[in-house]
């Protein structure tokens, strides 16, 4: 979502591309009549900025553009769920991956060491490696869990603290920063979404059994680099 500037055309693209799929799915399965769960996508950004308030899967939804699109995402699995189904939201928060994503670009600028605090790099990221959630959707279908469940590791951290790893890891400084107002004359209403704040914690996906194999940044981001 990073890639465009978010005018009115573009939103409407995200929106209907979750909503439109997702509905046609859940209502595929409620018409097949099977005992099918359906693991259904989502995102931290149901959450909004929070700021330094710890988030779990209790919590109320936010506001903003992201929490409303998440707010419709969710409510398109309906006929799965009226139809009986198990359903769950698997709410998705930074992937950390060397291909796609935001932190494939963000990969390229550290290795210059470019990649330093966004606006004050004070903001929480909840992240998680793409390996943890792979192996977390595959948990979610093999578990009797439904609704909300916070994929993001046990360690939120300050975004600039995420960078500060992800230098020691390259080898290369993280101390450059990127001002709020030159992100937001980059990238617009994105921006807000950027340096907005989600202090995340995987209490439903943790109390039911799983485990982490990257539960530190240090070793998010070795495995990062070196899958890069």
């Amino acid at each position: 979502m990073g890639d465009h500037r978010w005018t009115t055309a573009y939103k409407h693209e995200i929106l209907s591309s979750r909503v439109d799929g997702t509905a046609t799915i859940a209502t595929a399965l409620a018409d097949l009549g099977e005992p099918i769960a359906l693991v259904s996508g989502s995102a931290m950004g149901a959450y909004g900025d929070r700021g330094d308030e710890v988030l779990t899967e209790d919590s109320e939804m936010g506001h903003g553009f992201l929490a409303d699109v998440v707010r419709a995402w969710e409510a398109a699995t309906g006929p799965a769920q009226k139809a009986g189904l198990r359903v769950v939201h698997a709410r998705t928060g930074l992937v950390l991956a060397p291909l796609g994503g935001a932190m494939e670009r963000v990969l390229r600028l550290a290795r210059f060491g470019l990649a330093g605090p966004l606006g004050s790099g004070r903001q929480y990221w909840s992240w998680i490696t793409l390996h943890d959630e792979v192996r977390a959707l595959t948990h979610l279908i093999d578990q009797d869990l439904s609704g909300p469940v916070n994929l993001v590791s046990v360690q939120p951290l300050r975004q600039a603290e995420v960078m500060k790893a992800l230098g020691a890891v390259l080898g290369r400084p993280a101390v450059l920063p990127a001002p709020t107002l030159a992100l937001k004359v980059l990238l617009g209403e994105f921006a807000s979404d950027i340096l907005g704040s989600q202090r995340g914690l995987p209490s439903v996906l943790t109390a039911s059994g799983f485990v982490f194999d990257h539960d530190t940044i240090e070793s998010a981001m070795r495995w990062l680099v070196d899958t890069s």
